[in-house]
């Protein structure tokens, strides 16, 4: 069995990515801080390029919040944690099972438009779309710690 990770999810194609999305559970609603990827141009020459560069100046991943529901993101290169989602779990836009649903329509101005939505492909890794108002846009990843 091959290793899931945003290395690998990166390599794939939107297809691949597309049908791993939907041969995965939701999983767990995550605890804690994770690593992002965003997959842009998923499968070709410049996807990894395009990752680092997003990581570095723009988004760098989520944490989540069991407590309150929520998950606030981590951008900006020094890491600022903002931009709040609710989280919850319901059907997907994607194919109508069930996902984990990070909803900013009700917690921010600049992401109002914005649905993710999340499936654990891996141990501690999970598989996400975002979603401009109902049209997917792109795919980003979550790689969790190892816990000890």
């Amino acid at each position: 069995m091959t290793v899931l990770d945003a290395s690998a999810m990166l390599a794939m194609s939107q297809a691949e990515l597309d049908d791993l999305f939907r041969a995965s559970p939701a999983g767990n609603i995550p605890v804690g801080e994770a690593d992002g990827k965003v997959l842009i141009a998923p499968g070709t020459e410049i996807s990894q390029t395009i990752a680092r560069f997003l990581h570095i100046f723009a988004w760098k991943g989520k944490v989540f919040d069991p407590q309150t529901g929520t998950l606030k993101n981590i951008i900006l290169p020094m890491g600022e944690k903002a931009v709040i989602a609710r989280v919850y779990k319901e059907a997907s836009w994607f194919d109508g099972k069930e996902c984990i649903v990070l909803d900013y329509s009700q917690t921010s101005l600049i992401a109002h438009w914005v649905r993710d939505e999340i499936r654990l492909v891996a141990p501690g890794t999970y598989l996400g779309i975002v979603f401009w108002e109902k049209d997917k846009l792109i795919n980003f990843t979550l790689t969790f710690a190892a816990s000890a």
